[in-house]
Parts: C-alpha cells; sequence; structure tokens
C-alpha cells in the first residue's frame, strides 16, 4: 500500500459499538501492538467511520486524517450495529478499499450457519479438497445440518424437538432456539413461509460426555457437571487469489455447565478453560 508523504503514519483501526462492553481486552491489545510493535490504534465506530472516513482514488482509506492500514471489526457482526443506511454506507466505504479487513465481507459470511450447511450437502468438499482421506475425515466431524426447505426434516424437528438445534444466521451465545422454543418457532416459520424460512438452518443437536467440574462463582467453588467445547484459532491472509498466510495458531477452550443450552463467554454462559493432556 502506497501513502502520499503528506500522510501521517497509518493506523490500525477498531471497529466498536458506541456502548462497547468488551473495552478492556480491547485496550490491552491496543497496548499491546503500541509497546511491542509501535502501531497505533483508532477505535471508531461504524457511524464515525462514515463520518469521518473516505477513499483515495488509490484505494487508501483515511479515516479521521489518518491512513488506515487493517480494520479489525470488534462489532458489525450483529443487526443491531447497522440501525441506519449510514452504518451499510461504512461498511461499504471499508470494503471499497485497499485496507486488510479482519474479516473482510466474504470471509465474515463464509462464518455463517448458511455457508457450514451448504458444505455439509454431498460433493460440495470436493470442490475445495483433492485428498479423499481429507475429506472423510471432515465429513466425520460434521453433525447433520439442513436448511428449512427440507420438510421431512422440519417435521421431524417439530416431533421430536429434542434432537435439534435451530440456528439463526448470527454470532454469539444466545441466539439459538431449543425444546418447545425451537418447535413453536418451526411452526410460526412454516405458516408464514416465504424469506423468513432462510433466516435459520437446523443442526443435529450434540449430547457431549458431560465430566464432573471444580468451578468457582461469587468467590464460592462447587462441583457440577459441564462439558467443553474446543476452537481452534487460524490466521489466514490473502491478496486477491493469493493466499500469503494460512496457518493454526492457537486454541480457545471453553467450559459451561451441561444444563445451559448456550455456550458464549461474553454473553455470561460459558468459562474460559485450558486443556490437560493425559495418556488415557
Amino acid at each position: 500500500m502506497f501513502f502520499p508523504s503528506w500522510l501521517p503514519s497509518a493506523v490500525v483501526m477498531m471497529i466498536v459499538q458506541a456502548e462497547e462492553r468488551n473495552m478492556y481486552d480491547q485496550y490491552w491489545l491496543i497496548n499491546h501492538l503500541k509497546e511491542s510493535h509501535g502501531v497505533m490504534t483508532i477505535r471508531k465506530t461504524l457511524a464515525q467511520v462514515e463520518a469521518e472516513g473516505l477513499v483515495l482514488p488509490d484505494g487508501t482509506l483515511v479515516v479521521d486524517g489518518r491512513p488506515v492500514a487493517v480494520v479489525y471489526f470488534r462489532a458489525g457482526y450483529a443487526p443491531t450495529d447497522y440501525p441506519s443506511e449510514v452504518e451499510w454506507s461504512a461498511r461499504l466505504l471499508i470494503e471499497q478499499s485497499s485496507a486488510i479487513k479482519c474479516p473482510s465481507i466474504s470471509y465474515h459470511l463464509v462464518g455463517t450457519k448458511k455457508i457450514q450447511q451448504e458444505l455439509a450437502k454431498p460433493s460440495v468438499l470436493e470442490r475445495f479438497l483433492d485428498n479423499e482421506e481429507d475429506i472423510a475425515k471432515l465429513r466425520k466431524c460434521f453433525a447433520g445440518l439442513w436448511s428449512l426447505d427440507n420438510e421431512e426434516i422440519v417435521k421431524s424437528a417439530i416431533e421430536k424437538p429434542d434432537l435439534f438445534v435451530l440456528k439463526p444466521q448470527r454470532e454469539g451465545g444466545g441466539n439459538n432456539l431449543y425444546g418447545h422454543d425451537l418447535r413453536e418457532t418451526l411452526i410460526r416459520l412454516k405458516n408464514e413461509q416465504g424469506e423468513a424460512l432462510a433466516a435459520y438452518i437446523l443442526m443435529q443437536r450434540i449430547f457431549p460426555r458431560a465430566s464432573l467440574t471444580q468451578l468457582v462463582q461469587g468467590g464460592v467453588c462447587f462441583e457440577e457437571l459441564s462439558i467443553s467445547e474446543l476452537g481452534i484459532f487460524g490466521s489466514y491472509l490473502r491478496n486477491k487469489d493469493k493466499v500469503v498466510i494460512n496457518n493454526q495458531c492457537g486454541y480457545l477452550m471453553r467450559t459451561k455447565v451441561s444444563s445451559s443450552n448456550e455456550g458464549g463467554v461474553a454473553a455470561g454462559f460459558a468459562v474460559l478453560d485450558s486443556i490437560l493432556l493425559t495418556d488415557e
């Protein structure tokens, strides 16, 4: 990226919510980038980007007079982050620039439940992988995933709602539907028809093995049956069709009580945990 000599040094721009609840880890990252790498970070809402931002003819994104090298989205994942056309205009401005987006709109959409459901269809993985053994390993990890135009599966879910999860195209905890709520929502969606059906997918419910865990809440230690979920972090960077980086770079372990349907840490349903490997 080329910056005109009259512009100051490029910065990282963190997209945040107007009333941000997760500012503490954000400021830790901002301080780390400054102290360890000499990189300045600015925090802006999408509305501020729309008011203060512009894209130069060479593609450079400038916000509040500063060229932006990287846009890091800590907001923009929920419908409530786009209350007006102002926020959508800001997202379009960012996407039209040459700044690195974390994530870009295409990578953002790849993370939706609908894409997971499409990848689970027969012959789709073969478009992206050549090794049959790798494809078989991936498919072995897939739970059942269906769109709501599958009338037979929808009928089964209404009859046996405890065997399914109804998932919207949302990030974070607190959005999935189970049991009675799942059945009632499916009945309503069937009656309404139209585009509302495309807002959800059905997933086979997973019943992992629970284990007795020592938990602390409010300064009190107690034992509770819990289940854990392991997520693998990846770093991915591309320049158009050229992949520059595609590596595994860590993990996140979340643990929750087995009676909880949800699993978000920030949403208050789970806690961060660590892995202990044994020979068993």
